[in-house]
């Protein structure tokens, strides 16, 4: 990244500042809940985040024949049977199911009573890569052996794409803003980014928002695999290997990951506990390739100057980053020049993580799960580790917390998500000190 580029940004950041808003409305985080290949509920993925535990493990649900991908981050031991009854669930796919489990432990967590005058000042704002992809598939697999006439009638209603989003507000009974965000891997960003603006600009006092994704079928992982986008490492533990030299890939991965973003006088009148505030939001396009990121960084630099710029504060108060860090060769060498370009010689003293090494890579979901880990970050003083930085990548040479769980106080951190399409979004948490309203 050029020093005039960055300089430019610097001064167009300065700009927006200035002109901000001086009265918009504040937003805080009052609940989380989560579903991953870690466990579901965030107290539980948390604690074994910390240990240094992988939820990655060998893929069970079929076999991929002539592909050397072995690896998955499946959601295991998942009981959906206090949300759903058995014949509910066969007309959902589990991108919904996930994302209906999230919801519930976020709204529980909030101590959110959703009667109709608060129902009707909340929405739902989620993000997907995919939506039911395995739904669709598995239906165009009984269309091509049996006949349009066995495709059952929840065949669409189960693979489209807002179906998560719909069914958590028919649930619930919400009937505020409903939406989903489609932007490949930076998708639960953009979700919780366009959850804070409906929040400031009045549209809503409340929103449900986050990621869902259950894309671990024979499609997605051909697919991914034909790109070469894929880790063909047999070991499940070290497959995800974020900023080492020995990076092959990204491993695919499912799950949801919701948080309650609240309006701070409501969350003030309702007395609750807050986790954060959503201080900002950056959202970019690289405009180069449609897979590949800007070798140059400057669609993430752009992103995350937004985001800062958004917020209020300076590259300087930022303490702590958790990365987009998928394990390709790419995004990682890219993340950290626009790390770099961000902070200046600051960025060597700024801790980052790589919270997929652990996960894998949840496309849609990863942005709102890892901003959940972000927040607990900053709400306990620990920093989660980055798994399986054996070898330093010269171009990779930040701070990536490889030697465990991290005892630290940041007060800003940085979440970023870099999609396919050259989608960037960047979120702002800052610690919320006296951890109640």
């Amino acid at each position: 990244m050029k020093a005039s580029t960055a300089r430019a940004w610097q001064t167009r950041d300065e700009t927006v500042r200035n002109h901000a808003p001086s009265a918009r409305r504040r937003v805080v985080i009052t609940g989380m809940g989560a579903v991953t290949p870690l466990g579901a509920g965030v107290d539980s993925i948390w604690q074994r985040m910390l240990a240094g535990k992988s939820g990655i493990g060998r893929l069970s649900r079929f076999e991929l024949v002539d592909l050397p991908i072995s690896v998955a981050g499946e959601v295991r031991d998942f009981d959906c049977t206090s949300i759903v009854d058995r014949k509910e669930r066969r007309h959902l796919d589990d991108f919904t199911l996930y994302a209906l489990a999230a919801a519930t432990e976020a709204v529980t967590d909030a101590r959110l009573s959703l009667e109709p005058d608060v129902a009707d000042n909340t929405g739902v704002v989620l993000g997907s890569g995919f939506g039911g992809l395995a739904s669709f598939e598995r239906n165009h697999e009984t269309l091509m052996r049996r006949g349009p006439s066995r495709v059952g009638p929840f065949a669409i209603p189960a693979g489209m794409a807002n179906a998560a989003a719909a069914y958590v507000a028919q649930r619930l009974g919400i009937t505020g803003p409903n939406q989903t965000v489609m932007t490949a891997c930076a998708a639960g960003a953009h979700a919780l980014g366009t959850a804070l603006r409906l929040i400031q600009q009045g549209d809503a006092t409340l929103v449900l928002a986050g990621g869902a994704e259950a894309p671990i079928c024979p499609s997605a992982l051909a697919g991914f695999h034909a790109m070469g986008a894929l880790s063909r490492c047999s070991d499940p533990a070290r497959a995800s290997r974020p900023f080492d030299a020995g990076r092959d890939g990204f491993v695919i991965a499912e799950g949801a990951g919701v948080l309650v973003l609240e309006e701070l006088e409501h969350a003030r009148a309702r007395g609750v506990r807050i986790h954060a505030e959503v201080l900002g939001y950056g959202a970019s396009a690289d405009a180069y390739h449609v897979c590949a990121p800007c070798p140059d960084g400057a669609g993430a630099l752009r992103a995350m100057h937004r985001a800062l710029a958004d917020a209020g504060v300076d590259a300087a108060d930022v303490g702590y980053v958790n990365a987009h860090g998928t394990s390709t060769h790419y995004n990682d060498t890219v993340e950290t020049r626009a790390i770099k370009a961000l902070l200046g010689a600051h960025a060597y003293a700024v801790p980052v993580s790589a919270t997929k090494s652990a996960l894998g890579h949840m496309i849609g979901a990863g942005a709102a799960v890892e901003s959940i880990l972000t927040v607990k970050a900053l709400a306990e003083g620990v920093l989660p580790p980055t798994l399986n930085r054996d070898t330093p990548d010269p171009e990779c040479d930040l701070d990536y917390i490889a030697e465990g769980a991290r005892t630290h106080r940041a007060r800003i951190a940085l979440k970023n998500a870099f999609g396919f399409g050259g989608n960037n979004a960047c979120l702002v948490f800052g610690a919320w000190q006296d951890g109640c309203a």
